[in-house]
């Protein structure tokens, strides 16, 4: 089993930055890949960024894409979402997730796009005001 533990959500006006940090534990951050997921009110969730630590393989929801960067680091089963040029319609609570055993670039937006886990953490909350 993987737990995982999501922080880093803030308040912060448009055009500011945050990072969100996934903590991870139980298996090494090798055997699966992470998906950033976000939700806001009256909207379904969507997959951000799923990134696999093992190949580097990444994929960005379009809207996100040349802001936000997933990285990992693996010593310290970590990965991060740094979140540049937020946008209002970035709010939402944002929760990272496992998946086991998923590789490669065409796998990580399969992951996303589809929901694809194993395993949930709670979410926290990013709200970004205009």
């Amino acid at each position: 089993e993987v737990q995982l533990q999501a922080s880093g959500g803030g308040l912060v006006q448009a055009g500011g930055s945050l990072r969100l940090s996934c903590a991870t534990s139980g298996r090494p951050l090798d055997d699966y890949a992470i998906g950033w997921f976000r939700q806001a009110p009256g909207k379904e969730r969507e997959g951000v960024s799923c990134h696999s630590s093992s190949d580097g393989s990444a994929y960005y929801l379009d809207s996100v894409k040349g802001r936000f960067t997933v990285s990992s680091d693996k010593a310290k089963n970590m990965v991060y979402l740094q979140m540049n040029n937020l946008k209002p319609e970035d709010t939402a609570v944002y929760y990272c997730a496992a998946s086991l055993g998923l590789v490669g670039t065409q796998t990580m937006g399969i992951m996303c796009r589809n929901t694809i886990t194993d395993f949930w953490g709670q979410g926290t909350q990013v709200t970004v005001s205009s």
